[in-house]
């Protein structure tokens, strides 16, 4: 960690907010027998691993887990997924990634199932960081934070020699 960083979360608490968001998950799909964990490359598709974890000890949720990979600087939708879409068509999907600042991500995420039917789409971020520029909004959210633009979130997760963390730098 260097000295502008703040440690914002820790392990503990990182596990403490997937633990509670993978509840809330649950709660809203109490009728479903399937939902699909979208999380965007890469961090958000770590964080959708961890969610899966927490889903199949507490639920008898069927739990398909879909890695989004797009190309962020693009100015146009690119994306490509590691499923083919009936993996996903007429399912429930929560779109998983780890922080949400303008929305653009989630918005590109979001792009990848527009053209399939589904029962519903959900949204799943650690850090809300509250820029959004986007009309995007977060149904399950670790941690809310009020940060100024030139800020920066870090989040760490399955990092080799790293422990699990979220920094505002």
């Amino acid at each position: 960690m260097a000295e502008s960083q703040l440690l914002i979360l820790n392990k503990k608490q990182i596990q403490q907010k997937i633990n509670r968001i993978a509840y809330q998950i649950l709660e809203d799909n109490l009728d479903e027998k399937e939902i699909v964990l979208a999380g965007i490359w890469d961090r958000g598709y770590k964080l959708a691993i961890r969610l899966k974890t927490v889903l199949s000890r507490i639920s008898s949720l069927k739990i398909t887990l879909l890695n989004i990979e797009l190309d962020r600087l693009d100015t146009k939708l690119v994306a490509s997924t590691d499923l083919d879409e009936s993996q996903w068509k007429g399912k429930v999907i929560i779109l998983v990634d780890d922080v949400l600042n303008s929305g653009k991500t989630l918005a590109y995420g979001l792009g990848v199932f527009l053209n399939t039917p589904h029962k519903k789409i959900r949204t799943v971020v650690l850090v809300d960081r509250s820029h959004k520029i986007f009309p995007i909004a977060t149904d399950f959210v670790g941690l809310q934070m009020a940060t100024v633009l030139k800020e920066h979130v870090d989040v760490v997760l399955d990092v080799d020699g790293e422990e699990d963390s979220v920094y505002l730098s």
